[in-house]
């Protein structure tokens, strides 16, 4: 049995057909999607801002701001209210699909990306036969940030089969468990 400190706990989401996640600890809460009031930025991810609680916050739309086509978001829309240690923002996303508890030995530093990962791309899991690209919080609501080798990296991760990342033995898949 596993330590508890070799695990993390991710937040689990969509974009398109792909699965990302975020550390549960950077997750503030998560909104039904309302339309951000549009706000003039040079940045095209910026689809506006929302007032929560009476705290103004921008909104990306976390596609865009990764490359990735987007359509209109839908009725399983959501927004990630993502907090670091200097900013908070809300993140568009299609859908959020679960809260998992992840074993270190199950998560791949992005090596199998050819070194390009680092400032969006903290990692990928590989949980049976799916991967889930773990994402940089404070990358992703960096104001003002370069997204240009975000983009590359998010396109080189789609391409990455579950068969390329090793990340330990196949029992230890057994252990991911959904938290309560």
């Amino acid at each position: 049995m596993s330590d508890r400190n070799d695990a993390r706990q991710l937040v689990v989401f969509t974009l398109g057909e792909e699965e990302y996640a975020l550390p549960i600890s950077y997750v503030h809460e998560i909104i039904r999607y309302t339309e951000p009031r549009t706000v003039a930025s040079a940045d095209h991810s910026v689809r506006g801002v929302i007032s929560l609680r009476g705290k103004i916050l921008p909104v990306f739309d976390l596609a865009t701001r990764l490359g990735i086509t987007a359509g209109e978001p839908e009725e399983r829309s959501k927004i990630v209210i993502v907090e670091t240690g200097s900013e908070m923002a809300g993140v568009v996303v299609d859908s959020v699909e679960e809260v998992l508890t992840v074993e270190e030995q199950l998560i791949d530093d992005g090596s199998a990306l050819g070194g390009i990962s680092g400032a969006v791309i903290d990692g990928i899991a590989k949980i049976d036969d799916r991967l889930v690209v773990l994402l940089s919080p404070e990358a992703i609501v960096a104001i003002g940030a370069d997204f240009s080798s975000a983009q590359a990296e998010v396109a080189a991760a789609a391409t990455v089969r579950p068969e390329d990342v090793a990340v330990g033995a196949d029992e230890a898949a057994s252990d991911v468990a959904v938290a309560a």
